[in-house]
């Protein structure tokens, strides 16, 4: 049972997983910030200074807090919207550097003047060469 686990932990999907889980993470912790710190407040500007959180429904003892409902689902848009930004700038980067290393790969053209050049280059080799 040991080797088997080994086995699995150590797969490249494992790891790659594991990765993945710890970057999403972290970039989670971004985007948050992204929204709480810079994009919420100058929503809340925008509408007038409202804070979503703070609303609420009294029904007898109970407290139904639909204003932290409204602010996570807006928290949520906002925070999908932003990853959907980011990964369309990284998909645009990725882009740019794929043509730029194609346009790199590709060989180079020869133009009229360097043929007719390497054709006397080799007509002189081949003069030398008979007597």
């Amino acid at each position: 049972m040991w080797n088997e686990f080994k086995k699995f932990a150590i797969r490249g999907n494992v790891i790659d997983l594991a990765v993945g889980v710890i970057i999403g993470g972290a970039f989670g912790k971004i985007v948050s910030s992204l929204v709480n710190d810079i994009i919420m407040p100058l929503v809340g500007l925008i509408l007038g200074g409202i804070d979503f959180s703070k609303l609420s429904w009294k029904v007898g003892e109970a407290e139904v807090k639909y204003g932290a409902f409204i602010q996570t689902v807006v928290d949520f848009f906002l925070i999908a919207f932003s990853i959907f930004i980011f990964i369309q700038l990284l998909n645009n980067l990725h882009e740019r550097m794929k043509k730029q290393e194609e346009t790199k790969q590709t060989a180079p053209t020869i133009t009229k003047e360097q043929q007719l050049l390497t054709e006397i280059r080799d007509l002189l080799k081949q003069q030398k060469e008979t007597p």
